[in-house]
Formats: structure tokens, sequence, C-alpha cells
């Protein structure tokens, strides 16, 4: 996930998919698009996208989601290490890495997804009916 870390410090920009500013979305978008994958543009949609992966088998370049805004999945970020991630969040306005397993993520996780070059949309649940997952985290 290299790619995704050269944009740490880019500004938050809401509906940004471009090194001048991401969204959420925008940045997971452009770093997969870099990488030959296309990713559909929308969180909900990426939720969509892939296999489900355990929280405990997260590895990098999974997709982890969040319930933040909205109901369902409403951010998402990319796992960069073990408990860490990369995202464009609107708060303090800058792509950065946090621990997903801190309070306030943990508390938001909603499920993950591993994405390969063949990725194409679940046929097993759209985002909107998809059940949410448990947010336990061990510690």
């Amino acid at each position: 996930m290299d790619t995704a870390l050269k944009f740490l410090g880019v500004p938050y920009r809401n509906g940004g998919s471009d090194p001048s500013g991401f969204d959420c979305s925008g940045l997971v978008q452009y770093v997969f698009n870099s990488l030959g994958i296309s990713l559909p543009r929308e969180v909900r949609d990426q939720y969509d996208v892939g296999e489900d992966v355990k929280l405990e088998d997260v590895r990098a370049g999974d997709l982890l989601f969040f319930q933040t805004v909205s109901r369902g999945a409403s951010h998402v970020g990319l796992a960069i290490g073990p408990g860490r991630f990369v995202h464009a969040p609107s708060s303090r306005g800058v792509v950065r890495v946090e621990r997903y397993t801190g309070q306030y993520w943990a508390s938001r996780f909603i499920g993950a997804r591993r994405v390969s070059a063949t990725a194409a949309p679940s046929a097993s649940a759209s985002a909107a009916t998809r059940p949410l997952r448990s947010s336990r985290f061990s510690r």
C-alpha cells in the first residue's frame, strides 16, 4: 500500500478523487486504479466488491468499512498493517494513518473486503441489505 502512503497530508475534499484532494472513497478508488483495478466511486458500492474478510484476517490492501455519518457503509480506508489504516477523513482534513483498533474506529467498524484484480460486485448481498458486522475488537 505504498501508493496510498504517498498521499499522506493531501487535503480532504468532498467528492475529491485525485491528488489535489481526496474524500475516502476517492482515495481508495484512485489507489486501486493506479494498480490497474477498477473500483466503483461510492463507499456503498465499494462495499459490494471483493470478498468478505474476518477482522482477524485483515491484511495490507484490504478495504475497511465504517458506519459514520449514515446507516451502513459510509466511510472506507485501506489496511496498511497490523491495526492501522490509511484514509481520507473529513475531520482534521488530510489523508492520514490511524489505528482501526482505536475506540472511535472500532466502535464504527462494519466490515472488511479483499479486492483482487478480477474483483466484481458481490452477487450475494447489496450494501443496502447486508447485515452490519460486530465491531468487537480484541484488546
